[in-house]
């Protein structure tokens, strides 16, 4: 993409083929270089400077070189995960990817975007920064997967006010970590620089996923059908949502971040156990889904079970969920006691200990949960399908007695 005002450089493709097409890294850099437009538009005439020299892009806030400097820290991170259709040399304005490669016969094309929300006040508070990357991925390839899509590539948006390159080479390392995870290539992003529209040290992030799935594969949850079980995939904490919430109540506690976690002793510091990725679901879930048992799956983000579940629900089902099948983990405990907040307003924030919800067919539970836990990943029984009538989409048994 062209330049823009303030920003320092597109990362299109990461050069990923620096080694084999020295050109694409020429052109990649390049574009760390204001067009003649943007230079007419953001750099004053030398008559402007008391010495007669010109201000410079530098001097308005806007470092280049460091820029540079981020693209050569981040291109291994980005080829170590190239997969099939996205290893073609390249030094466009964009990333390409040759769909022909992933041997699908009459695929779709799912596209997902998020971000990490307000967790990177917490990274940057504590200045841990690669768990955020995983997170960014994370939100946005789990919502590929439970439309059945199998994860092909990433891009990720990075703006800051002044760039750190060691930060944003954290930043982008934990992204690459989650495209691995996830099956996924890093092909490209953007490194925007933008003095005055961030306070100093602040950053945000955006990433933006892309997968494919085969037409007659496509998961839209038209197959849930009533008595078909309901499986809960454990999550790794609070992965990347409610976290205004959780400030709130460790700031109402007066407690740091640097201070020991009061739910997990095995942690360092109250901000290190906070701060745990967003499990990636991707691989254990493409497992599952090609045994045909699965129904449908719905991610647990924000509004928690009541209202992602009711998304790939028919018209007339309902999901009756027993709370107390799956104990809440220490951390969602304590937010709850410390924070006093009521037993409906958890389950409408946090994953409360899960962070996916498979339906499946009920002859099938059994097999399905062997064949997650075989891919590493633990689930449990949590409730089934039943019949609506005129209740609510989600019904949560034994909600007060799990906070009890």
């Amino acid at each position: 993409m062209p330049l823009r005002p303030f920003a320092t450089a597109a990362r299109c493709a990461i050069v990923r083929h620096v080694d084999r097409v020295p050109r694409s890294h020429d052109a990649v850099l390049a574009r760390h270089t204001a067009s003649s437009r943007e230079a007419a538009i953001s750099t004053p005439s030398p008559t402007e400077d008391p010495d007669h020299r010109g201000l410079t892009y530098k001097a308005a806030g806007v470092d280049i070189d460091a820029g540079d400097s981020l693209v050569r820290a981040i291109a291994p991170l980005a080829r170590a995960t190239t997969r099939p259709g996205a290893d073609a040399a390249l030094g466009g304005f964009g990333a390409v990817f040759d769909l022909a490669r992933t041997g699908l016969r009459d695929p779709l094309l799912i596209a997902a975007t998020d971000g990490v929300g307000t967790k990177l006040r917490l990274a940057i508070e504590t200045g841990r920064h690669q768990g955020v990357g995983i997170d960014l991925v994370a939100m946005c390839v789990n919502d590929l997967v439970v439309q059945g899509a199998e994860p092909l590539f990433f891009l990720d948006y990075y703006a800051t006010a002044r760039l750190d390159v060691e930060t944003a080479t954290a930043v982008v390392s934990g992204i690459a970590e989650g495209c691995r995870q996830a099956g996924c290539a890093l092909v490209g992003g953007e490194t925007a620089e933008m003095p005055g529209m961030y306070s100093a040290g602040d950053y945000d992030l955006a990433g933006f996923a892309v997968g494919a799935v085969e037409r007659d594969a496509l998961l839209t949850g038209e197959r849930v059908t009533e008595g078909d079980v309901l499986l809960g995939l454990a999550s790794s904490g609070l992965h990347a949502n409610g976290f205004s919430l959780v400030r709130r109540v460790v700031a109402d506690q007066g407690l740091d971040w640097r201070a020991p976690a009061p739910f997990d002793t095995s942690a360092a510091t109250l901000g290190e156990a906070l701060l745990a990725p967003t499990r990636i679901y991707v691989r254990p879930c493409l497992a599952a889904l090609a045994g045909d048992a699965v129904h449908a799956l719905a991610h647990i983000t924000g509004g928690g079970f009541v209202e992602n579940i009711p998304r790939v629900l028919p018209d007339g089902l309902a999901a009756r969920l027993d709370m107390t099948a799956l104990p809440p983990p220490p951390v969602f405990r304590w937010l709850r006691q410390a924070g006093g907040i009521a037993p409906a307003e958890m389950a409408r924030t946090f994953n409360c200990g899960i962070g996916m919800v498979a339906a499946v067919a009920a002859d099938r539970a059994k097999e399905t949960a062997v064949l997650l836990r075989e891919h590493g990943m633990d689930s449990a029984v949590i409730g089934r399908i039943t019949a609506r009538g005129d209740g609510p989409a989600v019904l949560l048994d034994g909600l007060d007695e799990v906070w009890a």
